[in-house]
């Protein structure tokens, strides 16, 4: 078990659309690493948020005739209650509209300013409104973002620049003493090719703009959206308002971001705090994108997954599981309603739903409800507690190294062993054949095996393993599902009165 604490973050999101399935996937991803970190007995904090002064949300608030602030009021809680509704456990909700983040970004951009690492003068440069960002020429494909592939505009504006060119050599150096500070490889290696290549100074103020945070000096003007919103992680643990819980949390142990973002993350964002003289985050860790049957997601062409449409038909936890365990932490995955109908049938209704259920019942039926008192275990029933505590400790290193797929791999391949062991035992035949002592022993292995594939998947599945605990006849926290007492065989209590088997997963209509 861990000491101390554990704070992770999830990117920022434009609320001018609601959540999709990709921003689903990031948010999921971060819950499952926060949610372990606190099984493990760390205090896990996790913050989330609404990037607000945007000028796409500028403009859906102009379509429907409010102001930006109205807007943002309407939507925000539709994400939140987008993100209950899909079971993520968020700590912290920053909207960056509200008045203690805009003393944040306040403080910060002042102190950066009186460094002297921001200045006054003319920035020019090709500029996508839909991402809210500069491009140089070679990053340009022909005329279009890359991103978005919609056309870019050509922006001069006298405003304040940041010296990120400044920071070019401390940022390498720590990138190349840290390699664990941006992951994974892949996007490691894509951004020392970036700042090797030298970082050019930015704009982080945008003139006329009345939709944003003052610079606290000059009114005139408004800070840039990405200086403003990265800020949010800052704000989430007190920076503004809380001084001691600030020094107990940053910095953070990691950023969980999209691929397309890492260079607001890992150049821009570093330099940022270099010249506050705050810590650098441990680790920023980049996930690819889920695209659909192949396709990219893409609200304009129909190819779109709404998260809150299928876990309200299928479940949050189906939704959940299929995300982790189909597409990898650390690259582009697929979503397909087939696959998602595939393991639904197999890995969830069939392998984990069939067998607690046939565990819950036969304790119901052969031992009058109560888990029974087992006798000397046998050497298949050891092969089980040894594969147990081996999978915990698997599954937990998996997690660690945010290999959530793996994790999942391993978790089901217990669950498959555990399926066979009924099968060998055969409960039914030895309550035939008299031996009391012997079934037993095998429905306590049972209940043991059943309570900690409880523990495995709460991170990943947490209303099915409250599920999984109350069907056992265990006390949510009761401390039986966390990590400590995962390792432990034997935690069931002989005499713990089981409830009616209920199905997990219900045949899909």
């Amino acid at each position: 078990m861990g000491t101390g604490r554990f704070y992770i973050t999830a990117a920022i999101d434009y609320p001018n659309a609601l959540p999709h399935i990709g921003t689903a996937y990031e948010k999921i991803g971060a819950d499952v690493i926060a949610r372990y970190k606190a099984l493990c007995g760390l205090d896990s904090f996790f913050v989330m948020g609404t990037d607000e002064h945007s000028a796409n949300v500028e403009k859906a608030a102009e379509e429907q005739g409010v102001s930006p602030q109205e807007f943002t009021d309407s939507v925000a809680p539709k994400f939140l209650e987008a993100w209950r509704t899909l079971g993520i456990g968020y700590t912290s909700f920053v909207r960056s509209s509200s008045e203690r983040h805009a003393r944040s970004v306040q403080d910060i951009f002042q102190k950066i300013y009186e460094k002297g690492d921001i200045y006054e003068g003319f920035y020019e440069g090709w500029y996508c409104n839909s991402c809210e960002r500069f491009f140089q020429q070679k990053d340009l494909d022909g005329e279009l973002c890359p991103t978005h592939r919609r056309p870019v505009e050509w922006v001069k504006e006298r405003n304040y620049i940041f010296a990120l060119s400044r920071y070019s050599g401390r940022i390498l150096k720590h990138i190349r003493e840290n390699p664990g500070f941006i992951e994974p490889e892949s996007r490691r290696n894509e951004m020392l090719s970036l700042i090797e290549g030298g970082l050019e100074d930015i704009s982080v103020s945008r003139v006329a703009k009345k939709w944003g945070i003052p610079l606290p000096f000059d009114s005139s003007q408004t800070i840039y959206v990405w200086f403003d919103a990265l800020i949010c992680y800052l704000t989430g643990i007190g920076y503004s308002d809380d001084s001691e819980m600030f020094a107990r949390y940053w910095p953070a142990d990691v950023h969980v971001i999209g691929k397309d973002i890492t260079r607001f993350h890992c150049a821009i964002w570093p330099a940022m705090l270099m010249a506050a003289g705050i810590p650098l985050p441990k680790k920023i860790w980049a996930h690819g994108f889920v695209h659909l049957d192949g396709q990219k997601l893409s609200k304009t062409a129909g190819v779109m997954v709404d998260p809150v449409e299928a876990a309200n038909k299928y479940g949050a936890d189906a939704l959940r599981y299929f995300l982790m365990r189909e597409i990898p932490f650390d690259r582009d995955g697929d979503f397909s309603w087939a696959k998602f109908e595939e393991r639904y049938a197999a890995d969830l209704a069939n392998d984990l739903g069939n067998l607690v259920n046939r565990v819950i019942a036969m304790i119901g039926r052969y031992c009058g409800g109560k888990v029974p008192q087992p006798s000397t275990l046998q050497p298949i029933d050891a092969e089980i507690a040894e594969l147990a505590e081996q999978t915990v400790k698997n599954a937990g290193s998996a997690i660690d190294e945010f290999r959530l797929s793996s994790a999942l791999v391993e978790i089901w391949a217990f669950v498959s062993r555990c399926n066979r062991y009924v099968e060998e035992t055969a409960p039914w035949k030895v309550r035939k054949e008299g031996t009391k002592e012997r079934l037993d022993t095998i429905l306590y292995v049972l209940a043991e095996a059943v309570r900690i594939i409880g523990g495995l998947i709460l991170p990943f599945m947490p209303r099915t393993a409250d599920r999984i605990c109350q069907q056992l006849g265990l006390e949510r926290d009761s401390g039986h599902l966390r990590r400590d007492a995962l390792e432990n065989w034997g935690r069931v209590a002989p005499g713990t009165r089981v409830r009616e088997p209920q199905p997990l997963f219900p045949k899909m209509a």
